[in-house]
């Protein structure tokens, strides 16, 4: 198949849907529920009721149309995201060529949910796993890099106005930890890690009333949860937050199960995302020097050695040069994004893990990304619909044929595609809850599926009178 017809498929359009103007607020005029007024001359005996004119006829209408107006102003003004600290309307104004919404079905129309977040203090060990065994690692030391989002996520639930200090009516329990960032600063090692978890777990009563079906944990490296080795004994049912959704290479099993954990954004270096002057600024198409480019370590994996050669097969088209990530030759965050801006599209093949860092940063250089991963898992998927902001090719056809392909898109539609991305890269940023689109939002949208009314566990029994007694059937209280 030549590459020009893999283009020519890609025509995907949506128009506008207008808003009936049949409808008030929802209601139909002229419905059973909302009959309108019939204007006419009637007698009565004795009564004499004045004919209606043409100008009583105009100033009917023109009331009639003043309350539309009005109806649909008060409606906005008084949206649940304005009226109750604890509700968040579905529907954002950022994206494509409609708002982009979370679907009523399984999220509900409002964003109402109860997170509790446990304190360093309340439970034996779990300061361990934010500041390490000697609580000197600071949560500044792990709000960089790749597990950043494990110290952003627990801000930004500390300061949430879904929140609750109280455990009997929270929907879920968050159990903050910096596991990652500590391990890799020789805070815990991987058998402490181990022992610390099971340790706080055990403390934990409503764990154990729904066997941890209700409780998250953000694990936000390519590693999973496999820094705790003893997951899939105690974690096997808990709520995982994390960027990663295969890790099948060097393990025999996935920590990620797509029914109950939420893939998550990769942290973005702040410098990148935030309003106003960033770091770099995006190039005009006319100016970017490469096609494509490929900025990162061979780690001898196959897709990226191929990569590495394609590059020095077609120089002029594929940017991808020896880059030292350590050492006095370290290439700078800065010197990084002037090179990734500088191509039409950013190549993001998997590396150790199936999810890439270099795919979210893309957007915020305006680069095209191009999947080259085929197990990868992408975040907030009910919204988002990816083909029209990114590639994926597989990872089996790297070659030529991918240059040429890439080569034949016109730079309308890679225009058209960046300003899709455009819209929908705030899904991308742990921006604070007060902004209208972040990924925190989108974070507590997914967890408001996940909630469930009723809780139990195999370490749970009731009785008749609606009573929660342990194995030895004894009251249990929550």
């Amino acid at each position: 198949m030549k590459a020009q017809s893999f283009y020519t498929r890609i025509t995907h359009t949506q128009k506008d849907e207008e808003p009936s103007p049949d409808s008030v607020g929802g209601t139909k005029m002229g419905s059973p529920h909302n009959k309108p007024r019939v204007f006419t001359s009637q007698h009565h005996h004795h009564h004499h009721v004045p004919t209606c004119t043409r100008f009583h006829q105009i100033a009917a209408l023109a009331l009639i149309t003043t309350t539309f107006f009005l109806t649909r102003a008060m409606d906005s003004f008084l949206s649940p995201s304005s009226t109750s600290p604890h509700s968040l309307s579905h529907s954002f104004s950022f994206g494509y060529d409609r708002p982009v919404q979370w679907p009523d079905r399984g999220y509900g129309s409002d964003l109402s949910i109860k997170i509790y977040v446990y304190d360093e203090c309340e439970i034996d060990g779990l300061k361990d796993l934010l500041k390490g065994e000697k609580g000197t690692i600071a949560p500044s030391h792990c709000v960089k890099g790749q597990w950043g989002t494990q110290v952003k996520i627990h801000k930004l639930l500390l300061e949430s106005r879904f929140r609750t200090k109280k455990k009997e009516e929270a929907d879920l329990f968050f159990v903050p930890s910096y596991v990652k960032c500590v391990r890799m600063m020789g805070g815990l090692n991987d058998k402490q890690i181990n022992e610390t978890y099971v340790k706080v777990i055990s403390q934990m009563p409503y764990f154990r009333r729904s066997g941890g079906r209700d409780h998250i944990f953000v694990f936000p490296s390519g590693a999973g949860a496999h820094f705790f080795k003893s997951w899939p004994t105690f974690l096997n049912r808990s709520i995982f937050l994390t960027p990663e959704g295969d890790r099948t290479d060097k393990r025999d099993t996935s920590a990620f199960n797509t029914w109950k954990d939420i893939i998550i954004p990769g942290n973005v270096d702040d410098r990148m995302t935030r309003h106003g002057e960033n770091l770099v600024q995006p190039l005009p198409l006319s100016r970017r020097k490469y096609l494509a480019n490929y900025l990162g370590r061979a780690q001898g994996k196959v897709g990226r050695l191929q990569l590495l050669e394609l590059a020095k097969q077609h120089p002029d088209k594929l940017e991808s040069p020896d880059l030292k990530f350590k050492g006095p030759d370290k290439l700078e965050r800065e010197d990084y994004f002037q090179h990734l801006r500088n191509a039409k599209f950013c190549l993001a093949p998997r590396g150790e893990s199936s999810w890439s860092l270099r795919f979210y940063e893309s957007f915020f250089v305006e680069c095209v990304p191009v999947i080259l991963s085929d197990q990868i898992e992408l975040p907030f998927q009910n919204v988002i619909d990816y083909t029209k902001i990114s590639i994926k090719w597989p990872s089996t056809q790297i070659g030529s044929q991918l240059l040429e392909y890439l080569e034949s898109i016109p730079d309308k539609h890679i225009e058209k595609m960046i300003a899709h991305g455009r819209q929908v890269r705030c899904l991308f940023v742990y921006a604070p809850e007060s902004e209208l689109c972040s990924a925190i939002k989108g974070i507590l949208w997914e967890l408001q599926r996940k909630v469930r009314l009723f809780h139990q566990s195999t370490e749970t029994f009731w009785l008749h009178n609606g009573s929660i007694v342990n194995r030895n059937l004894t009251s249990v209280l929550f």
